[in-house]
C-alpha cells in the first residue's frame, strides 16, 4: 500500500461548527476526520502532519517555505502528499509549491472545502477521498484536487465563494477528472526530464514579498501613483483590461507613471482582468506604448502565478546579485507549465 502525508494547514476543512459559526480547533479536527472518514485507510498507509491551523488569508511566503521544508525533508518516505488548505488563498499555494520544487516527480495534491468536516452537507469528505487517491497515482505535479477535478495548481484560480465547484484552470485542461472512475488526463501533465528522473527534485525555497499589485479602473484618479514609493518594492503587477488595455488620454491616463517606473528601473507586468485567453501587448496602441516602456507581459499566467513566480524570481536571482534583465527573462520563460 502506498504511502501518503495528510498535510494540515487549517482553512475551511478544519473548521468545527458551534452556534455562532465556526472556528478551527486542531484537537477536535483529528478526532473527526478518522470519524467519519475511515475508508482513507483502504486507500493509502496515510501519516498526519499538522503544520499549521490558519485561516487562509493569513498564509503568506513564509508559510510557504515551511511547506518546501517539510515535503522536502519527507520527500523519500511518502509516495505523494495531500496538503489540506483554506480556499482563498489555495491557488497561491500551490503555484509556489510548483515554482519551489524543479523536477517533481510525485504528486503534492491541495483540496479543502467549502463547508466544514464537521457539517451534514459538507464536501469535505469527498475532495479529501479524492485527493488521497490521486497522491498514490504518478501525476508528478503540484495539483488542486476539488470537487470531482484535478488541476495544475499554477494555472488555478479560485472562480467561486458558495459553490463546490470553486476553482478551475480557465488557460489549461484539467489533469484528470472524476467519476465512477478516475479519467487520468496524461497528455496534460508536465513531462520530469531525464535529469530529475535521476537526481530526483530540487527544492529552492525564498519569496519576496515586495511586490505591488494595481487594480486600474474607470475613474482610476492616477495622482495617487505620485504617493507610491517605488523604491520600496522589487516588482509591479498591474491588473489592466482586456489584452493589457489601460487609459492612455488626458488626466486619467497611465503612461506618466510607466515613464516613471522605467526611469526607477522597477520590473513591471501588466496581466489582465479577464480570466480566460492571454495577455497581448501589442494588439492595442496603450499596450504597444507600454512595451516601448519595458513593460512586461503575464501572458496566459493567473495572477496567482504572476505574483508567486515573481517573488520566487526577485528571491532567487537577489540571492545571486542578478539584474532586473535576467529576473525578467525568467519570468517570460515556461518554468512549470505556468504559461504557454
Amino acid at each position: 500500500m502506498k504511502r501518503v502525508l495528510l498535510i494540515q494547514t487549517g482553512g475551511t476543512i478544519a473548521m468545527q461548527a458551534q452556534l455562532d459559526g465556526v472556528i478551527l480547533d486542531p484537537d477536535r479536527w483529528s478526532d473527526q476526520l478518522y470519524k467519519q472518514i475511515p475508508s482513507l485507510s483502504v486507500i493509502a498507509d496515510i501519516d498526519v502532519e499538522p503544520l499549521l491551523f490558519e485561516d487562509s488569508s493569513d498564509l503568506h511566503p513564509h508559510h510557504w517555505d515551511s511547506l518546501l521544508k517539510l515535503i522536502e525533508q519527507r520527500y523519500s518516505s511518502y509516495d505523494g502528499f495531500v496538503i489540506l488548505h483554506g480556499t482563498d488563498t489555495m491557488a497561491y499555494t500551490a503555484s509556489a509549491l510548483s515554482f519551489g520544487i524543479e523536477g517533481l516527480d510525485k504528486p503534492v495534491i491541495l483540496t479543502g472545502s467549502q463547508v466544514p468536516l464537521s457539517r451534514i452537507r459538507s464536501d469535505a469528505q469527498r475532495n479529501l477521498i479524492n485527493s488521497v487517491e490521486i497522491a498514490t497515482s504518478d501525476l508528478p505535479e503540484v495539483a488542486i484536487c476539488f470537487n470531482d477535478h484535478v488541476y495544475r495548481g499554477n494555472r488555478a484560480t479560485k472562480m467561486s465563494i458558495g459553490d463546490f465547484d470553486a476553482f478551475a484552470t480557465p488557460n489549461y485542461p484539467s489533469l484528470a477528472d472524476i467519476g465512477l472512475d478516475i479519467d487520468f488526463h496524461k497528455k496534460n501533465w508536465l513531462v520530469t526530464t531525464p535529469e530529475f528522473s535521476t537526481k530526483g527534485p530540487r527544492f529552492r525555497s525564498g519569496f519576496s514579498g515586495n511586490i505591488l499589485v494595481l487594480t486600474i479602473h474607470p475613474g482610476f484618479q492616477t495622482n495617487q501613483l505620485e504617493s507610491i514609493a517605488l523604491e520600496n518594492i522589487d516588482a509591479l503587477i498591474i491588473r489592466a483590461y482586456g489584452s493589457g488595455n489601460f487609459p492612455v488620454k488626458g488626466e486619467y491616463s497611465w503612461i506618466p507613471f510607466l515613464h516613471r517606473c522605467k526611469d526607477m528601473d522597477l520590473i513591471t507586468v501588466i496581466t489582465s482582468q479577464a480570466n480566460h485567453d492571454a495577455v497581448n501587448l501589442k494588439n492595442y496602441s496603450a499596450g504597444r506604448t507600454a512595451l516601448d516602456f519595458g513593460v512586461l507581459s503575464s501572458g496566459d499566467m493567473t495572477l496567482e502565478a504572476s505574483v508567486t513566480k515573481m517573488m520566487w524570481l526577485i528571491s532567487a536571482h537577489q540571492a545571486n546579485d542578478e539584474s532586473n534583465l535576467q529576473i525578467a527573462q525568467g519570468f517570460q520563460e515556461n518554468l512549470r507549465g505556468e504559461r504557454s
